[in-house]
């Protein structure tokens, strides 16, 4: 049922046919679980692992290797042929099983609902499944219920629900079910209903269901998490894009190479297992691995820096990340309530420290903040026991304001035990307890400062009692609106001496007036400093919240948030603005209000439409649909609600906002050192497929075959690609901007570099092929081809473990570095060059690797004409540093 909160009791109960004092008989109970369908969330049906495995298979590239593997087997080259089917099964089992770990944020968002509700169904008072709860049944909340479904409230006695997971507030709602509220109030703001998968804290209620499963507000998160799509990151579009540029390359070479062939009258089989080379030669087999492993290594430094990375692919994400959108509760602020300010005796007294700790001061004398304190202690039922509050937030932060003026909760309530007691309700909108003070009967009471003032009529100054005039009260009320402006959320004091035969109800009246205290749920301190490091960055920090318009801004003022480039809008503007509308406020608003899961979506995809990378930190149920559908969903490790770390990417395990700089900067560097490995991978493909390419133009005969190229591609070349990939963090890494997410992974620069090297590349390993088959014919070898293509194999493998000390920087030369400093790439050289020595001297892989045995002169020749392509490097490095 649409609107509940707004339409009237008696039409609600007609429409579900239901009586209010008896509850629904069974057969209308179960005609409506007919009707509304059972009280649970449902999901889309999931893609199953064949369909995963299957789409492994429609990449570009990988259709051309199984194309040319299939082509080495009916050739009969069956070493070659299963190779390359090996590599292709590989990727597409480290892919399918990456797909496989899919978020279960929906498993999640099921675990909050309850298990059992109390109704009242046929005039009787039953416990009940709640999946079997329909639309019209009477249920009954107390105090630690979960609520099972969405609620329009009949009775409430003290009710207060906690609605921070679905709303972000920090304080629980007082609920009135007399209240009228428009059709148009956010959830915040509904308080005469209730809804699933909240908690009841105080208090109990009488309500009518009205929208169970997934017509509820929770449903409708599921919904959105349904709906949600899974979209391949900026790296993964980037890498099928060149991959398939190079599958593109590969066919047009290879048909040029066929047509070639055919009009010289060359042999089919010379012609084809030419094709299959270029094949293996244009597509880098071992990036899936490299850049799979150097993203599993990235997320162990950043468990380190405490953000946990569940998605593998994310982690490069972070690197291009424009704007942070921050939920405010528990995030950018402590979830911790810290009475700040206490107005007494015509004085300002302020509180230092924060949260539930007990650290920190009431600045000033307070010796005549003895009865105050004593109320704001004693009219209080929270505890606090190991810097945790235990009870309201609200009554728990002002146990911390006594204890640090040394008054021991714990010891006042054992010395001056309650007598009585008139529990806090939203009509008086006060508490008042009794106690044996001094031999004397004592009313202390708190409140709301308006409600309060006007039931007294003396005030206490210094210790001594004065008549409260009516210029004092004007006076209290306005530093109560100053505090409200200033989002501090304020409390009144008061107390009375009682007769022997009071009646508490009607004691409220004459009393004598303590003064206020002002508190707020702080923001964090490191907050502050992350948020000037993320504009340092170019990062955006917007905050959205479900807390009042004066609470965010007042928050988003002090983290530095709100600037006068800046303002703060309520989610009721978004509701009446179209998508495009939306896109364009957004470029002005970093402070959002009041807003519901769905505005919370509207408002990431907004600023992703304009062209930003969005990461959207959260801890709320109400966050998840939002954290799903940003490009980085963070979620807290601590705080966070098990249905926000399941839609999340990243989980912060210290609940830090500093934690998510950090992961951005890690993030940068990771995505910095992914570019040095595809850089230097890549210019060996292309050398690879020149190498080939103009050796057939040539008639020259192929240099390498496949066996030779799966070598270089797969393991050669992989080890200096890992420890490319694990380089420490360049220095200002965090004093630029974010790098455009539209930007190719193979800008202009590293194309410039990528051709400087191939052709390097090209050079060095065809002069050793020409240099090694003159050798072979002089000395009248039988099969000159094979001294040749060992002279190109050693050739290629020695010059790309030479030019990957150059790849460790693109802007440096390599006088201008220590081009020895990372120990990985040392020993990933010293390793490639031992199992070069390996395949090219043992005898039995000779004859696999169609290699042959080499003089020391010869290898000599090959050393020197390996640092041809180093060369090249180096020279590239001159031509990008005077490009614009």
């Amino acid at each position: 049922m649409n609107h509940m909160h707004s339409t009237d009791i008696k039409t609600i109960a007609d429409t579900f046919k239901t009586d209010l004092e008896k509850g629904l008989t069974p057969q209308q109970a179960q005609e409506n679980l007919v009707t509304f369908g059972e009280n649970k969330l449902e999901a889309t049906s999931k893609r199953t692992l064949f369909n995963m495995i299957m789409d492994q298979f429609k990449d570009f590239t990988v259709i051309i290797l199984i194309i040319a593997s299939i082509i080495s087997i009916a050739l009969g080259e069956m070493v070659d042929g299963i190779v390359i089917i090996g590599i292709v099964i590989l990727n597409a089992a480290l892919g399918t099983y990456q797909e496989n770990k899919a978020s279960n944020a929906l498993d999640a968002l099921k675990s909050m609902a309850s298990p059992k509700a109390k109704v009242l169904r046929d005039q009787s008072t039953q416990e009940i499944d709640s999946n079997l709860l329909v639309p019209g049944d009477i249920v009954l909340l107390e105090a630690g219920d979960y609520v099972p479904a969405d609620l329009r409230l009949l009775e409430s006695v003290n009710l207060k629900i906690d609605e921070s997971a679905l709303t972000g507030e920090s304080v629980p709602v007082e609920k009135d079910t007399h209240a009228s509220v428009s059709e148009k109030a956010p959830i915040g703001d509904r308080i005469n209903s209730a809804y699933s998968g909240t908690i009841v804290t105080y208090g109990r209620g009488k309500a009518i269901v009205v929208n169970t499963g997934m017509k509820t507000e929770i449903g409708h998160i599921a919904t959105m998490l349904n709906e949600a799509p899974d979209d391949l990151t900026p790296l993964q579009k980037k890498l099928a894009e060149f991959g398939k540029l190079l599958g593109i390359i590969c066919i047009v070479v290879s048909v040029v190479i066929m047509g070639l062939g055919l009009l010289r009258h060359e042999d089919l089989l010379e012609i084809f297992m030419t094709a299959v080379s270029l094949a293996v030669a244009a597509i880098p087999e071992g990036l899936p691995a490299v850049v799979t492993t150097v993203l599993a290594l990235g997320m162990q430094r950043m468990v380190k820096r405490n953000a946990i990375m569940k998605r593998l692919s994310a982690v490069e994400t972070l690197g291009s990340t424009t704007t942070i959108c921050s939920d405010k509760t528990g995030t950018l602020t402590q979830n911790k309530m810290t009475v700040q300010k206490v107005y007494a005796n015509h004085n300002e007294y302020d509180v230092s420290g924060t949260g539930y700790t007990l650290d920190g001061a009431i600045e000033g004398d307070t010796d005549n903040l003895k009865m105050l304190l004593l109320s704001a202690t004693l009219c209080n039922d929270a505890l606090i026991q190991d810097a945790k509050c235990i009870g309201d937030p609200t009554e728990g932060a002002l146990v911390v304001l006594a204890e640090k003026a040394k008054y021991s909760h714990v010891a006042l309530r054992a010395s001056i035990p309650r007598i009585n007691e008139y529990p806090f309700d939203s009509v008086r909108k006060l508490m008042t307890t009794v106690h044996q003070i001094d031999e004397q009967l004592v009313m202390l009471t708190k409140g709301a400062p308006d409600e309060l003032i006007a039931r007294c009529s003396e005030i206490l100054i210094n210790g001594k009692k004065e008549i409260l005039t009516d210029d004092l009260k004007v006076n209290y009320l306005d530093q109560n609106k100053r505090y409200a402006e200033q989002a501090l959320r304020v409390i009144g004091y008061a107390y009375k001496t009682l007769p022997q035969d009071y009646t508490l109800e009607q004691e409220e009246s004459d009393m004598i007036f303590l003064g206020l205290t002002g508190m707020i749920d702080p923001p964090r301190t490191e907050a502050i400093d992350a948020i000037a490091t993320c504009k340092k960055a170019g990062i955006n920090v917007v905050m959205i919240t479900g807390d009042h318009i004066i609470t965010a801004s007042a928050i988003g003022d002090k983290l530095g948030i709100l600037d006068q480039a800046h303002r703060a809008i309520e989610g009721a503007e978004i509701n009446e603005l179209s998508d495009e509308a939306l896109m364009t406020l957004v470029k002005d608003v970093n402070v959002y209000a009041r807003v519901s899961p769905e505005h919370k979506v509207r408002i990431v995809n907004a600023i992703q439409a304009t062209g930003h990378v969005v990461a959207m930190t959260g801890d709320g149920v109400n966050d998840a649909p939002a954290l799903k559908n940003a490009d980085i969903g963070v979620a807290m490790g601590i705080t966070g609600t098990d249905v926000s770390k399941e839609a999340a990417d990243m989980i912060l395990t210290d609940d830090n906002f500093v934690s998510i700089v950090s992961a951005v900067e890690e993030g940068r560097i990771i995505y910095s050192n992914i570019r040095k490995f595809v850089g230097f991978l890549l210019s060996c493909n292309v050398g690879e497929i020149l190498i080939i390419f103009i050796s057939m133009l040539a008639n020259w005969g192929v240099p390498l075959v496949p066996i030779q190229l799966l070598w270089v591609n797969l393991v050669t070349d992989s080890f200096p690609a890992f420890a490319l990939g694990v380089e420490k963090g360049e220095k200002g890494i965090m004093d630029h901007p974010p790098r455009d997410k539209d930007e190719p992974i193979v800008n202009k620069k590293m194309g410039v570099a990528i051709i400087f090297q191939s052709i390097g590349l090209m050079f060095a390993v065809l002069s050793a092929f020409k240099i090694g088959m003159s050798i072979a014919i002089q000395s009248g070898a039988n099969d000159p081809l094979l001294l040749a293509r060992t002279f190109a194999f050693m050739t290629l493998i020695f010059g790309e473990m030479l030019r990957a000390y150059s790849a460790r920087r693109e802007d440096q030369y390599l006088w201008q570095f220590n081009p020895f400093g990372n120990k990985y790439l040392n020993i990933s050289v010293c390793i490639a060059i031992g199992l070069l020595f390996v395949v090219v001297y043992t005898p039995f892989l000779q004859n696999i690797f169609k290699t042959t045995s080499i003089s020391t002169e010869n290898f000599l020749m090959i050393l020197g004409l390996s640092f041809i392509p180093t060369v090249f490097g180096e020279f590239s490095k001159f031509i990008i540093k005077r490009m614009k």
